[in-house]
């Protein structure tokens, strides 16, 4: 399957835009979640693993106790591509709604 094309920058702003709580850091799409304990955090990114695995896209994460930082982009296009924001969207979606 042939990967896809780096987004345009006026696009990519629109799309983030549509992505909230995530930004443009480092040419990276990047998000910093906090969860109530080490467990919870942890919880997440084994659902996100799985998720980015059936992708097989996967995310340039890390975890310190209750907190994942995330960045998300596409190294063999050199940028953030679709797949980028929709492994985004499908990270956000796991997150409980308030």
């Amino acid at each position: 399957m042939a990967r896809p094309d780096r987004i345009e920058p006026a696009d990519l702003q629109t799309a983030i835009e549509n992505l909230p709580g995530w930004s443009l850091k480092n040419s990276k799409l990047h998000r910093d979640f906090e969860f109530a304990d080490f467990s919870s955090a942890w919880g997440f990114m084994s659902r996100a693993a799985l998720i980015a695995e059936k992708m097989d896209h996967h995310p340039e994460w890390s975890n310190v106790y209750n907190r994942v930082s995330i960045d998300l982009s596409t190294h063999d296009a050199g940028g953030i591509t679709r797949l980028d924001l929709e492994l985004a969207r499908k990270m956000s979606a796991l997150l409980p709604t308030p």
